[in-house]
């Protein structure tokens, strides 16, 4: 027998083996109730029988028992900002009838109130701060008495310190679900080695403890496997909703107004916390650059934090014509008097006021960091720089006003993707179902037909 004839021979024996080795499977799947005949589908990916209609209306019925719910507890280091408004609006979507949701974290900030008037338990823990500190110990010992006490069937965890510690607190409780979102990662280059060092080993130390991690974008899905902070496999992209009810769908030229810049001069703002991470010093040497070569446009900052001050002197320095508001609870809305929206982050998850400036049509100018690029593509829905290159901020957003038609066309295909992609109703979709699947629960059953 030639060689070639050989080979052709072990290729079909292979072939063979492998159909028999299949139908033998599939035959004892079939035998044992795990595959549902002519389906080809495990009987695990069957969907529960739909819920038949009531025969009766509920005030005509003896009154049913309360069922037990699923009892899950949010830990999140602080309850405010891009991370917090995510973590209040998953939780505020989740389905009471199924769901307790608890939320814990440090105290102080302006959406516990709202936590609690959707509703949900809330649990500002003392001594719990944003930084590492001794006084951490006292936190997870009091997240492990809360854990241990509340019982709760899911503990999700979000940002560094919270992920941490609800995560070990988790695990000395042998809570039977834990869940990490990634709002953005914890450690980036802007840090010295050792803190760099320190997060690492933290997130890599609590990964064997989580059982499913959620991220808020592609590209940071990526990146903490690249890091080895979650496994292969075992991460899950659930975009960052905003809340889209009350942000304009186009310009408002009563924002504009309330901004005090008239319709004639061009103006330029962004919206965020003024600390090192949102890099405003750069905002305002753009806004420089900008001015030398269109000296009639106006810039706001909506937004406040420790380097307020740093921004009023590098403002006056370079003669930059700049407003800032402070903390704004409309600032989604003002967003919406801008003619570009600019946001200069050295690193960013995804970035909350992002998504809100492209619902409202905004062009925008954003740093290409971390999941930015996932929503931000360049010269569809927006311009794309690098950070720490207000220069190149600067070009992108006078091309943006030189341009103001393809500007326009950028602004309605991000408006589109961020109003499709990016509600609470899927994201809260998305979190179900990943409870769902780690509880070996069955898919919410359809609507019944009437």
């Amino acid at each position: 027998m030639t060689r070639i004839a050989c080979r052709e021979k072990m290729y079909v024996y292979a072939v063979n083996i492998r159909f028999v080795a299949v139908v033998d499977e599939r035959w004892w799947m079939m035998r044992h109730g795990t595959l549902v005949p002519g389906s080809g589908r495990p009987v695990g990916d069957a969907d529960w029988p739909g819920t038949p209609p009531r025969v009766a209306s509920a005030a005509q019925l003896p009154p049913s028992p309360s069922l037990p719910r699923v009892k899950v507890l949010h830990v999140i280091t602080r309850l405010e900002a891009g991370a917090g408004g995510n973590t209040l609006l998953s939780a505020q979507g989740m389905d009471p009838a199924r769901y307790e949701v608890w939320i814990a974290g440090v105290p102080g900030g302006p959406l516990w109130a709202r936590a609690r008037a959707a509703g949900l338990r809330t649990v500002e823990i003392p001594g719990f701060r944003h930084t590492l500190t001794p006084a951490d110990l006292a936190v997870l010992w009091r997240l492990t008495r809360l854990i241990r006490r509340e019982r709760f069937t899911i503990v999700h965890t979000h940002s560094a310190k919270g992920g941490f510690l609800g995560r070990v607190a988790a695990r000395l409780c042998r809570t039977p679900v834990v869940v990490h979102t990634f709002h953005g990662v914890s450690f980036h280059p802007y840090q010295s080695r050792g803190r760099r060092l320190v997060y690492r080993r933290l997130e890599r130390v609590t990964r064997r403890f989580t059982h499913r991690f959620l991220a808020v974008a592609p590209r940071l899905a990526e990146q903490v496997v690249e890091e080895r902070l979650a496994p292969p496999g075992a991460v899950r992209v659930v975009p960052s909703a905003v809340d889209l009810a009350h942000i304009p769908e186009r310009f408002d030229p009563l924002a504009r107004r309330v901004l005090g810049t008239p319709r004639t001069t061009a103006l330029v703002g962004t919206v965020g916390r003024l600390d090192h991470q949102k890099a405003p010093l750069d905002f305002v040497r753009m806004a420089a650059a900008l001015r030398a070569e269109r000296p009639d446009t106006a810039f706001v900052m909506i937004g406040e934090g420790p380097l307020e001050g740093d921004v009023r002197r590098l403002a006056a320095e370079l003669g930059v014509d700049l407003t800032l508001t402070g903390h704004r609870t409309d600032a989604a809305w003002l967003v919406a008097g801008l003619d570009v929206f600019v946001i200069t982050s050295l690193y960013e998850g995804l970035g909350r006021a992002l998504t809100e400036a492209l619902a409202t049509a905004r062009p925008v100018v954003a740093t290409a960091v971390n999941g930015v690029p996932d929503l931000v593509e360049h010269g569809a829905t927006g311009l794309l720089v690098p950070p720490a290159d207000p220069d190149g901020a600067a070009r992108a957003v006078r091309w943006l006003l030189d341009h103001p038609h393809q500007a326009a066309d950028m602004g309605r295909q991000g408006r589109r993707r961020a109003r499709r992609g990016f509600t609470p109703q899927a994201m809260c979709a998305a979190v179900d179902a990943c409870y769902r699947e780690l509880l070996g629960l069955p898919p919410p059953a359809p609507a019944p037909a009437h």
